[in-house]
């Protein structure tokens, strides 16, 4: 459960992206975003760009009331979606997890911006944040270290209704402040 001084549907802007709610309106402009096979290619879920995959993963998203669509600013297309949750091992502290972007937004800063706006609404009630990752998701760990998150430690947890391995990163508010000092700079 959530602290109850923390939001966890806020509407967040950003320079290229904003994130708001889902909503039961957003079912086909997320499943556009999710329909290609390469965003699901590393994920421990690789068929959930089929429609009969993806729409119950769209209901689990919904019922938890805490995931956030992310819009692009300059279309108005949905292209993912990202949600806090507090892991069963962590009860006091924040996760972000159920992460995906369309793989057209890879590459560039949309994940940083995605993760800057979450982080700083998070890091607002919250010292630290935790990262829940699939061993085989490679390319999700290094995003996450390239926040500033350490590998702590791996776990077998219930996550979204299985319990299965994974990597658990945690970011601490002083950590994130230096990569954000040290992009800052380096713009």
């Amino acid at each position: 459960m959530f602290r109850p001084d923390f939001n966890p549907q806020p509407t967040l802007r950003g320079v290229a992206i904003h994130l708001r709610p889902l909503g039961l309106g957003d079912l086909e402009g997320l499943y556009s975003a999710a329909s290609d096979p390469d965003v699901w290619a590393g994920h421990p879920a690789t068929d959930r760009y089929k429609r009969e995959k993806f729409e119950p993963y769209f209901a689990t998203l919904l019922a938890s009331a805490a995931t956030l669509a992310a819009i692009d600013r300059r279309t108005g297309e949905i292209i993912g979606c990202s949600r806090y949750y507090v892991a069963p091992d962590m009860p006091d502290s924040v996760s972000i997890g159920f992460t995906f972007l369309n793989n057209a937004y890879w590459g560039g800063g949309t994940n940083f911006e995605l993760k800057r706006l979450m982080l700083g609404h998070a890091f607002g009630v919250y010292t630290d944040v935790w990262f829940h990752i699939a061993p085989t998701n490679i390319r999700s760990q290094k995003a996450t270290v390239k926040l500033g998150a350490a590998h702590v430690y791996d776990a077998t947890l219930d996550l979204s209704g299985t319990p299965s391995p994974w990597m658990c990163f945690r970011l601490k508010q002083d950590d994130w402040n230096r990569v954000v000092a040290a992009r800052a700079g380096g713009m």
